[in-house]
């Protein structure tokens, strides 16, 4: 062997997409749904302001929230058509990250207000108009049976889908408390139900806020994704069949279905080191789901970590 490195690279063409393919109806389905959620949203938050009921404030953050969350489905469809360049070489995959990251600190500060807002009224409980509180619940439930129906009758194949109608089930849920809150009220007299609805719906936002907000953060500081152990891995690579010396393994997130590897390793006494970048990309998409992947060949002994 030579004394100078061999980079040898394996990688996926630039241009390859690793998420599922989307077909036209599938986008045509999340795009009406956003357009039902987002625009019920705003009815939903009027009508609380009108009726005095925070509880339909805050399932209005909620729908706010999943409308984002629909948004960036669609920003994603749009992104992943958009031509890579020389400067981009990774397209623009994490103007999505930056969305997301920019939608959850906004919904943390909503959840701040509804809190502040529950805590205020149940001291001291407001007067709510349960009548039109009713009627905005029912007109939400029936915008999100319509919405759950167009994305469940779609390909369930694409994960986008998949979470839109989670997203979409979720506020469901939130429709129907909002209903038996203005119903128990009308029934009971009983004001703080409302208080207390919003401080239920504002830790289901709280929780899909702080999920955008750490997940965007780990992406853009280029952490190694969730599931991935670097030593675990160099370990077993240092397994593999004609591989002396495995280090420098780095993997982060470029998009949420793709994750990029970089690896170095040296080939055991005999050895082709040519036969290296393709069993250790196979080893690793194999097992470790990751599609994109850079193994850098050096000479033995200049690796730290060494085969025993």
């Amino acid at each position: 062997m030579g004394s100078a490195p061999e980079h040898v690279h394996t990688e996926g063409d630039l241009g390859h997409q690793h998420a599922t393919e989307v077909t036209q109806s599938n986008e045509r389905r999340i795009r009406l749904v956003f357009l039902l959620t987002a625009g019920y949203a705003l009815v939903q938050a009027i009508g609380g302001w009108i009726a005095g009921s925070l509880a339909l404030i805050a399932d209005a953050g909620h729908m706010i929230s999943d409308s984002a969350a629909l948004l960036l489905a669609l920003v994603a469809y749009r992104v992943a058509r958009w031509p890579i360049d020389a400067q981009r070489t990774y397209g623009f995959h994490r103007v999505r990250v930056l969305a997301a990251l920019a939608n959850g600190a906004t919904l943390l500060l909503l959840v701040a207000w509804i809190a502040w807002e529950a805590v205020q009224r149940i001291n001291q409980p407001a007067e709510i108009l349960a009548g039109p509180m009713l009627i905005v619940a029912t007109i939400g439930l029936l915008v999100n049976l319509i919405g759950a129906y167009a994305l469940w009758s779609g390909d369930s194949g694409d994960s986008n889908l998949r979470g839109a109608l989670l997203h979409v089930v979720g506020d469901l849920l939130g429709s129907i408390g909002a209903i038996t809150a203005a119903v128990g009220i009308m029934l009971t007299g009983w004001a703080i139900l409302d208080p207390l609805l919003s401080v239920l719906v504002a830790g289901l936002v709280i929780r899909s806020a702080w999920g955008l907000v750490s997940d965007s953060i780990r992406v853009l500081l280029q952490a190694t994704p969730k599931g991935i152990d670097a030593t675990e891995i160099e370990a077993s690579l240092r397994d593999l069949p004609g591989i002396a010396e495995v280090g420098h393994f780095h993997a982060w997130t470029l998009t949420d279905e793709s994750i990029i590897a970089t690896v170095h390793v040296s080939a055991d006494q005999g050895a082709d080191p040519l036969s290296l970048p393709p069993l250790v990309a196979s080893w690793l998409q194999e097992t470790r789901g990751i599609d994109h992947v850079t193994v850098q060949v050096d000479p033995r002994g200049s690796l730290l970590t060494r085969h025993t």
